[in-house]
């Protein structure tokens, strides 16, 4: 049995895995995140702790080599992190090389959203599917884009990007609004907060929905906004790339109404629009905690297979 040593990056700890070839998660566990604002230091501590926890597994498992999932525009293929993130120091180092050089093992890594894609059509969700959209649904909007069951990154590394879709306009006063400033968990703190005149530093999402299932008018009015924002979006990407299965992931995804009640506002867009006659198949992810560090592997087996 082949066992792959996968990792994930995020702003608060690195997760990491032994997965083997049926997509079951052996053993697992964490470190923190280097932050102490030396980027070189904390890049130098980041490997290390790659390594040494690698290298620790080695006399245990037989490792066909490391997957990685990280924040930003991550190329597989040069093995550099463009873009931006929380952690600026993993911008502009060739990670995949000195992962590489630090464990003796190959590597390859992929974009965290991505990653939770591909760990749905790999053994969750959209597993048999070859054209799927995920849409990471948390403080923003992000997602990924799978075509014949492969990953479509784009010129610039930003396909899935769901979150800069402008959601209003304004062309007039040169006013518009994404999916992330109107359908993210940031959005509904912001618009219930605002409703009931009081900092948005009060409020977090869990609480606006808390006041919601207590009859809170300003808190549903804002969650209401919320699902008509995740509906139009969803309509739209169904019929620009018409995917088998529209797959949800983040935080929100946890709620047992959420597909149910993007459903009654499609209802209502479906009716307006009467030559609208495909509905999108919409489903929660399987994974959740553990996405990124499935997929980061799925992306292993796909770049080296």
């Amino acid at each position: 049995m082949n066992y792959y040593m996968t990792f994930d990056i995020g702003g608060g700890s690195v997760k990491y895995g032994i997965i083997d070839e049926n997509a079951e998660i052996i053993e697992k566990g964490s470190f923190k995140t280097p932050h102490s604002g030396d980027g070189e230091k904390d890049l130098d501590e980041l490997i290390k702790n790659i390594s040494e926890v690698t290298n620790e597994f080695k006399p245990k498992y037989n490792l066909v080599g490391v997957a990685l999932s990280a924040p930003g525009a991550v190329n597989n293929k040069t093995g550099f992190i463009n873009g931006a993130s929380a952690l600026p120091y993993i911008h502009g180092p060739n990670i995949k090389e000195l992962i590489e050089n630090s464990t003796n093992l190959k590597m390859a890594m992929e974009n965290d959203a991505n990653c939770a894609a591909l760990a749905e059509v790999w053994n969750g969700v959209a597993k048999g599917c070859k054209n799927v959209l995920f849409v990471v649904c948390g403080t923003g909007i992000g997602g990924a884009v799978i075509v014949d069951g492969k990953l479509h990154t784009g010129k610039n590394l930003y396909g899935g990007e769901f979150g800069f879709m402008i959601a209003e306009a304004d062309f007039k006063n040169k006013k518009f609004s994404t999916w992330s400033d109107k359908g993210s968990t940031n959005a509904i703190v912001r618009r219930a907060a605002e409703l009931k005149g009081i900092d948005k530093s009060e409020l977090d999402g869990k609480k606006v929905f808390e006041l919601a299932d207590n009859g809170d008018k300003d808190a549903i009015l804002a969650i209401d906004e919320y699902f008509e924002t995740t509906a139009k979006c969803i309509y739209n990407l169904q019929y620009s790339f018409d995917p088998e299965i529209i797959v949800i992931g983040g935080a929100i995804s946890a709620r047992k109404d959420l597909v149910e009640r993007i459903e009654q506002k499609l209802d209502i867009i479906h009716e307006g629009i009467s030559i609208a006659d495909i509905r999108a198949n919409i489903k929660v992810c399987k994974y959740f905690n553990d996405s990124n560090l499935l997929g980061a592997v799925y992306n292993f087996k796909a770049t080296y297979n």
